[in-house]
């Protein structure tokens, strides 16, 4: 199984959960000595612009850390760093061209910046960067600047022309010529990722994994190195291109030497340096392993170290980093590279420490069938970290959860770690917006129990999708890797598996006595705000006639859809409309629908233990794709009257080595609150891939 790494919610989304105080004095009390111990007067919202906010985020008892705790982390941000670029070439061939004509422009335009066609091309850049490509980081639609071809040409022949990623022997004129429509031409790149079954997934889609490849040859070559009775399979194609040479199908492997050496010479470099500085023996097999890992691109060695990064469970200081996650591609085979360096939060960790504890006993009494469940439930990790830096696919959008490593036979025999980005929840949490509840939530008693108890109610969620979620279940011998046999139904169908796992136990008693919660008033809160999400609130994401494509979305209104359907002869979930028109969801029956989660728990788990790609395309096309255009235009005009931009990500925390000679004697953090300038100072210190034109 090829369990998503960062999940749950594409942290855009975060805030809708993260609301209000949690009713639990004790835990708010831990919170203030870890993660919430910050000065009032920080700036947790820098900007919005578009349909996105740019949020800030900081790193509580930074300095408290020993000097050798701090340059540990400062080479594992560098090595971080110098990976960034990889996601851009990764999500689109022409990226990189882009990114580097909008830069040379930001940087040496010489023209009017007050206009409103500045304004907006400003916008349209902002937009490109956060999404690290010319496609939105969420709906995967090409985003298109709101400025014409004939002023983006005035833009670029008033700026430096030795700036700008031009050809040998390319003068200003060709290079216009050559970049807008790529830049402006809709059918050019329309998507990065298409799911819609009705076309070849690989030749529709934009993403830079496959190159004169069809969807066809590429599940054709994939499927040869499939061995379904393999006790550990090798995740063929993650960390690989895979593209035709003189007919012949061939894979670009991502390692020193071969696709990306540029920027994975100096992670190499980098995760060296921290090597030699590893908080014990364990952390450093695994760096060593990650490096090897890096230089030759050998699965089996990434096995190894995730296997060895599974074990180390001693260490204050963690990294993830790698090719992740398998969104980006259509096939779910090939992984997007991110990296994302942490430290733990011992008292927060306690938490979610306990709910990994009692891991078998939530997959003994769960609701799916007994030959689908682990009847030894291998070592969970569980903790809430504090994140330093984030990169990659985990940047600006941001998960609030991980769940790794992927491997299923790895999970099954080795265990994994799961965490939750405490400080990352905690911006979420200061940014938040009460008239959104107001909104939404207009039965009184879900308005209420959602204020009160939502932020806990929303990271007991996250804690139990990735701890026991994720963990979960088994795959039935012989059927395989579920990437294989459900397709591009399988990354849904699992974040929905780990969504019902913690929805059907965040209203058990067991939560409030092993006191990670003080009532069943909180599951109840999770339940409003789930339904209420999934049925109307996410869809504001979505532009006017868009179906729903993203696979976290497709999971969340595949249930609340599912429920709502299944629950309506007993009026689980009533929809009602206020005086004035505004549509609202009551849930009448907490019981009937708690039941109602186990059973889809059930269904979707032997969806994936079997591999019925037939039940799971059916669950996901007739309840997760398809978009109720009234409600939707309903709830784009309410969405707008709140002026809430529904998707947020964040600029990242600076470190500063103070050095005496070679020998670094401190590490100091700086919180830049300018997203443009920090982008333009990424583009130009950790800029080490050659542009493709």
């Amino acid at each position: 199984m090829k369990s998503i790494g960062f999940s749950l919610l594409i942290a855009a989304s975060a805030f809708l959960f993260s609301c209000g105080n949690n009713g639990m004095k004790k835990e708010e009390g831990k919170k203030k000595d870890s993660v919430a111990a910050v000065p009032d007067t920080f700036k947790f919202q820098a900007e919005q612009f578009a349909d996105i906010r740019i949020l800030r985020y900081q790193i509580p008892g930074f300095e408290k850390l020993s000097v050798k705790q701090k340059e540990l982390l400062y080479y594992l941000y560098e090595a971080a760093l110098a990976g960034k670029d990889i996601i851009w070439d990764q999500n689109y061939k022409f990226n990189l061209t882009v990114r580097k004509t909008l830069e040379a422009i930001v940087s040496t335009y010489k023209g009017d910046k007050n206009s409103e066609d500045w304004k907006k091309f400003m916008v349209y850049a902002k937009r490109v960067w956060f999404s690290n490509g010319i496609h939105h980081h969420y709906g995967m639609q090409k985003m298109l600047p709101e400025i014409s071809t004939n002023y983006f040409a005035d833009l670029v022949k008033n700026s430096d022309a030795a700036a700008f990623p031009v050809n040998k022997d390319e003068n200003t004129k060709a290079f216009i010529k050559r970049i807008t429509p790529i830049i402006f031409d809709p059918k050019v790149a329309p998507k990065r990722v298409n799911l819609d079954t009705k076309f070849d997934l690989v030749t529709s889609s934009s993403t830079n994994f496959y190159e004169g490849v069809t969807e066809k040859e590429a599940t054709e070559f994939y499927k040869a190195m499939d061995k379904p009775d393999d006790k550990t399979p090798i995740s063929y194609g993650l960390n690989s291109k895979l593209m035709k040479e003189n007919g012949k199908l061939v894979e670009k492997v991502w390692k020193v030497g071969g696709m990306y050496s540029a920027a994975l010479a100096k992670v190499v470099y980098w995760l060296e340096k921290a090597s030699a500085v590893a908080e014990n023996d364990t952390q450093k097999k695994a760096l060593d392993l990650l490096i090897q890992y890096y230089k030759t691109g050998d699965l089996k060695t990434f096995d190894d170290y995730s296997i060895a990064w599974v074990a180390d469970t001693e260490s204050a200081i963690d990294v993830v980093s790698g090719y992740i996650e398998v969104y980006g591609d259509p096939l779910g085979k090939k992984g997007t590279f991110e990296s994302t360096v942490s430290v733990k939060d011992m008292e927060a960790s306690k938490r979610i420490a306990a709910i990994g504890g009692q891991a078998q006993w939530f997959e003994d009494n769960s609701s799916i069938a007994p030959e689908h469940k682990k009847k030894n439930v291998k070592g969970i990790s569980a903790k809430v970290i504090t994140v330093v830096q984030e990169t990659g696919d985990a940047a600006p959008a941001t998960p609030i959860g991980i769940n790794l490593p992927n491997s299923n036979w790895i999970r099954q025999q080795h265990g994994s770690k799961s965490v939750n980005l405490g400080n990352i929840v905690y911006a979420y949490e200061k940014a938040k917006s009460a008239s959104l509840i107001d909104e939404f939530y207009i039965n009184p008693d879900m308005n209420k129990r959602v204020k009160q108890f939502g932020a806990l109610s929303g990271a007991l969620h996250t804690d139990m999708h990735e701890v026991i979620g994720h963990a979960s279940g088994q795959i039935n011998s012989g059927v395989g890797d579920p990437s294989a046999t459900l397709k591009n139904y399988n990354n849904a169908l699992e974040e929905g598996r780990a969504d019902l796992v913690a929805l059907y136990y965040i209203l058990d008693k067991k939560l409030v006595d092993i006191g990670v919660m003080p009532s069943l008033e909180v599951g109840k809160a999770e339940y409003d705000n789930y339904i209420t999400n999934g049925l109307m609130i996410q869809l504001a994401r979505l532009k006017p006639g868009d179906q729903i494509e993203e696979s976290h979305m497709r999971n969340r209104q595949m249930i609340a859809a599912w429920a709502l359907e299944k629950g309506k002869k007993d009026n689980v979930i009533e929809k009602k409309k206020t005086d004035d028109g505004r549509t609202y969801f009551v849930i009448n029956d907490y019981d009937k629908l708690h039941t109602l989660f186990g059973q889809l728990l059930k269904e979707v788990q032997r969806v994936k233990s079997e591999g019925d790609y037939t039940a799971g395309k059916n669950l996901i096309e007739n309840y997760g794709v398809k978009v109720d255009t009234e409600l939707h235009k309903e709830i784009l005009t309410r969405y707008n009257k709140v002026g809430i931009a529904p998707y947020a990500g964040f600029i990242q925390p600076k470190l500063v080595p103070l050095m005496d000679g070679d020998k670094i004697v401190d590490v100091k953090v700086e919180y830049p609150s300018d997203f443009v300038q920090q982008m333009l100072d990424f583009g130009k210190n950790n800029a080490l891939l050659p542009v493709v034109n």
